[in-house]
């Protein structure tokens, strides 16, 4: 089943080398009609095209692979990192500096000792009703307020 837009026939370069045996067989028609195997007579040629398909296949994954332990081996002297070091400290400092007095201000503390305010009983219902109506009712005056 093809993507959208794409038709089964449609066959790239890619896609044919994805389709093709790593390994092809070396001789389909040498198999006799029984099934059994027997030795094909250009054997030390059969290898040699195998060396040279894995050759080929080695030389392709080779290509492909990042080596990210070449990438730190640059040549960068002792010295060199540790002007870097100092330099990336220094930022550093500077930035955590500028964070630290840009942070908001804590909320205020109502009490000192809060454990002792949530272990105390609960607010009695009927507060908490009489609250809410008092709130509905300073809604309903705000607004009615009109400004002209």
């Amino acid at each position: 089943m093809g993507c959208c837009y794409s038709s089964e026939t449609e066959a790239t370069e890619q896609d044919r080398s994805e389709r093709k045996p790593l390994i092809p067989h070396p001789n389909p028609d040498s198999k006799p009609p029984n099934g059994t195997e027997r030795s094909p007579p250009g054997l030390s040629s059969t290898r040699t095209d195998e060396q040279a398909l894995l050759t080929s296949i080695l030389n392709k994954t080779a290509m492909s692979i990042i080596d990210v332990s070449a990438a730190d081996s640059q040549g960068m002297e002792q010295h060199e990192y540790m002007d870097k070091a100092r330099q990336y400290s220094t930022k550093l400092a500077v930035l955590s500096s500028t964070l630290c007095q840009k942070k908001p201000a804590p909320l205020p503390s109502l009490t000192s000792q809060p454990h002792q305010v949530l272990a105390s009983d609960l607010v009695p219902y009927s507060d908490v009703q009489q609250v809410s109506k008092i709130a509905a009712y300073a809604y309903s005056a705000i607004s009615q307020i009109k400004l002209t």
